[in-house]
């Protein structure tokens, strides 16, 4: 309500004061968008109501009459509470995590699910929540500096340990989803060096499928070479033995080709880079450029790393791993095989055109031509019956979810509020992108649900529990601006 002199006061007795009401409608249009999606993705003449608890459509409204409960649950609960709570509740998901080694059942290859009765829950859903409120808990402590190597790597325990977990699952899929929380840490502050790291390793590892070693080699020296030069600026002398450097390992390298003539391209450059190395090395001590030294580290690492990936593509991704990625670079052809859903998907996409065919119209969905096109294909039937213009919508309305929760977060008085809206934040962005990518071929296919779209009841209360909390931090600071 409105005081005399024209600001928002919080009304006395009202329960749900403060509840961002734009983001429960977006939740319930997406959530209600989905539950139609799953009966569409099953539908043939045989099919039964919508309502119908045999029905995929059906199981997935109860679930989300559950979720709706529990949000309610959650809005009248202290939001303290979710801040006590946060270590025992990150506890107990692990714990559950590690009873599936015990108890655990396999789904799609993954031995991931814990069945109570005739439910199956899957813990890595309830995990991701529990990250978050950990995080929330830890960051906002006393002594937190995300400068400090003791307070990151305790960072990297709450995020890290179940990513393990879960990746000794056989989920790798789920386990991948724990480094959206690095989102939440470039909201922090955290040093921009990661993201630098992390966009070498995922230009190395698509390079090394295109691009002879020896010759990534060279790439590699050049970029490092213009990192340090963009931050250390180039003065005269610098310029004049970076040059003499690079022309010290271009000379040995040809002497390599021309005279060891057992010496492959790879050898000789090696050999050049051993020669010239022992001169940056000499340069940086005698000039005291600490950061000469990091970078030639990095170097040297990504050279290490350049090597392993074939190591890691040959042994330790499994078969059908390796064929969906060499079928999404394009080295692999092979429609009816390991790129054969996401063929599928991307016809059922394409044929929906501008406005779709319509509401149970859908062919490619009909006859069951998308593999898994209730859960992790979900999208190729929004695609199929509503065209382009009802993905447009989908999609505006996820970003319009993220959006606001990140707004949630910029409103918190508290650290706590604050990371954990930014962990949510990202963990939707990381499910839509990576879903979303992968339906359209954009991105290797590793099995994660659609938010709030995808049947699952885990996936749903999960998402849905992330979701009210947010709200609910957030109802407490819109309460403190009010004061």
């Amino acid at each position: 309500m409105l005081s005399d002199s024209g600001n928002y006061v919080r009304r006395e007795g009202a329960i749900f004061a403060g509840v961002d009401w734009w983001t429960v409608w977006i939740y319930l249009a997406l959530v209600l968008f989905g539950i139609i999606s799953i009966y569409a993705s099953i539908y043939n003449e045989h099919s039964h109501s919508i309502f119908a608890l045999s029905q995929k459509s059906g199981s997935q409204m109860m679930w989300a009459g559950i979720s709706i409960v529990l949000g309610v649950v959650i809005l009248l609960v202290d939001s303290k509470y979710y801040h006590y709570i946060a270590y025992q509740a990150y506890a107990a998901t692990i714990l559950l995590l590690l009873l599936t080694f015990v108890f655990g059942r396999t789904i799609n290859g993954a031995h991931s699910w814990i069945s109570f009765g005739p439910v199956s829950v899957q813990p890595v859903e309830f995990a991701k929540l529990t990250t978050a409120l950990a995080l929330g808990k830890y960051m906002g402590g006393y002594g937190f500096n995300i400068a400090r190597m003791k307070s990151l790597s305790r960072v990297g325990l709450i995020v890290g340990l179940p990513a393990l977990i879960v990746c000794a699952q056989n989920d790798t899929g789920s386990a991948m989803v724990f480094s959206s929380f690095l989102f939440m840490l470039c909201r922090e502050g955290f040093t921009a060096w990661v993201y630098l790291v992390l966009g070498m390793i995922m230009f190395l590892s698509v390079s090394s499928f295109f691009v002879e070693p020896a010759a990534l080699y060279v790439v590699i020296f050049l970029i490092v070479v213009a990192i340090e030069t963009h931050y250390n600026g180039m003065m005269k002398q610098k310029v004049i033995y970076v040059a003499s450097v690079i022309m010290a390992m271009l000379v040995i390298f040809f002497v390599g080709l021309v005279f060891g003539r057992f010496l492959s391209m790879m050898n000789a450059f090696m050999l050049a880079l051993t020669a010239t190395l022992p001169l940056v090395a000499v340069y940086a001590v005698r000039h005291k450029l600490r950061n000469v030294v990091v970078f030639v580290i990095f170097f040297i690492a990504s050279l290490m790393f350049v090597t392993s990936v074939d190591y890691v593509f040959d042994n330790v991704l499994r078969p059908h791993q390796q064929h969906r990625i060499l079928d999404l670079l394009g080295l692999e052809n092979d429609v009816k095989g390991a790129g054969y859903n996401v063929n599928q998907s991307k016809i059922a996409i394409g044929s929906g055109g501008v406005l779709g065919k319509g509401f149970l119209q859908g062919t490619q969905t009909k006859f069951d031509f998308v593999p898994e096109q209730s859960t992790d294909f979900i999208f190729s039937t929004v695609g199929e019956e509503w065209g382009f213009v009802g993905s447009i919508a989908v999609l505006a309305l996820f970003v319009a979810l993220i959006f606001r929760v990140m707004r949630m977060g910029d409103r918190q008085r508290d650290t706590f509020g604050r990371v954990y809206c930014y962990g949510v934040a990202g963990v939707f962005f990381f499910h839509v992108l990576v879903n979303i990518g992968m339906t359209i071929g954009l991105i290797p296919v590793i099995g994660i649900p659609l938010p709030f779209f995808s049947y699952g009841g885990s996936s749903l209360v999960a998402f849905s529990m992330m979701l009210f909390i947010a709200i609910r931090l957030n109802c407490n600071a819109q309460y403190q601006n009010w004061q």
